[in-house]
């Protein structure tokens, strides 16, 4: 193997596959990055059994070949390289890294004992990569992060020939995103569970433009730009959510800008204990936002809001409260029963068919 590469493509190209490498390897050849150069230019592969990554990037190939390199130790020589051509040269069991007056040299890991590299499922269609990305980050919060219920761990999506929906639970509330996609084919009806910490991760690094997604009973797949990244499914079992998220069940609603209530929240929580409750009471014209009342003191702020229904006094957990309304971008409307009850978060904007909803246990109040 022998190629030149410019420096950004090359460090990019590897910053981003070593996402994909584990710091506990079943076996040794997990830590490496697959660097794979032929006439087409150059594919860089990490693959830990759960996830790969996949990219490919123009070089300058002047031999073909293969190399398997230590990955952290990779990204790490070449992120602060100078700003020229990297050359690449793999003689015996090492490669030569060259740029400008800096070279070194990386022994090689056994390509031999290094597994094979799922293959993409086959397409069931493309989505916005920034839309898909948003929904992301508004459900993935409320996926839980205890191991021992891998359900509780991942992002259920649900597939149909017009929408896509995202749907995650950790017992404490749900969190669900429905937005359009345009399918490969007629019958699109799917389902899957990803695990979130992946999907939360492939979200963060996806390209520009559109992400087509691929979908087998084990593996699911998001490939654009020259990147593709495989996950490993989950058990598809998972809770009936959209009979948790209707609108009907619901007879007093609130509505308030979303940004004023999230900085009241965050102040007044200063003076609160860890995992106390945050109280909101509503009342026609504003919202009283107060926590503390021990050790530590106790904050009270209002913010302007509408309430159509009787007042209420409801409490929910700050964090829980914040991950909600954060997903929320401009007035949220908030659908409540009694303080006791649940409460449910959607977009003010959106009120008549909410693709995002976020239903949200509330605290009993003291």
């Amino acid at each position: 193997m022998k190629l030149v590469i410019d420096h950004a493509t090359l460090a990019d190209a590897v910053a981003w596959a070593a996402h994909a490498l584990t710091t506990r390897p079943a076996v040794p050849v997990l830590t490496g990055l697959l660097l794979d150069a032929d006439t087409d230019g150059l594919v860089v592969s990490a693959f830990d059994y759960d996830t790969s990554r996949r990219v490919t990037v123009a070089a300058d190939v002047a031999e073909p070949g293969r190399g398997l390199l230590p990955g952290r130790v990779l990204v790490e020589i070449v992120r602060p390289l100078p700003k020229k051509p990297v050359e690449l040269t793999l003689s015996g069991n090492e490669v030569t890294i060259t740029c400008g007056s800096a070279e070194f040299g990386l022994l090689t890991l056994p390509i031999d004992d290094y597994p094979k590299l799922p293959e993409p499922p086959e397409s069931v269609g493309d989505v916005d990569a920034h839309t898909l990305a948003a929904a992301v980050a508004q459900v993935v919060p409320a996926a839980g992060k205890d191991d021992t219920l891998p359900m509780l761990t991942g992002v259920r999506l649900d597939i149909n020939d017009s929408d896509l929906t995202l749907a995650a639970t950790d017992r404490y509330r749900i969190a669900a995103r429905t937005f359009g996609w345009r399918p490969s084919g007629l019958d699109a009806a799917a389902g899957a569970m990803i695990p979130g910490r992946v999907l939360a991760d492939i979200a963060k690094s996806l390209p520009a433009g559109t992400v087509t997604l691929g979908l087998t009973d084990g593996l699911a797949s998001f490939t654009g730009g020259g990147r593709c990244t495989t996950a490993r499914l989950l058990d598809p079992q998972f809770i009936d959510y959209n009979a948790r998220l209707k609108l009907s069940d619901f007879n007093v609603w609130a509505e308030v800008d979303a940004a004023s209530l999230i900085s009241a929240v965050k102040r007044v929580s200063l003076v609160a204990e860890r995992n106390t409750a945050v109280r909101l009471n509503w009342t026609d014209g504003e919202v009283l936002v107060q926590a503390g009342g021990g050790d530590n003191g106790r904050g009270a702020e209002t913010v302007a809001a509408e309430l159509d229904g009787a007042p209420l006094e409801i409490a929910f957990q700050s964090q829980f409260l914040l991950d909600g309304l954060n997903g929320v971008d401009g007035r949220a409307r908030i659908g409540m029963t009694t303080g006791a009850r649940p409460a449910l978060i959607t977009a003010a904007d959106d009120s008549d068919t909410p693709a995002y909803r976020y239903l949200v246990m509330a605290l009993r109040l003291s």
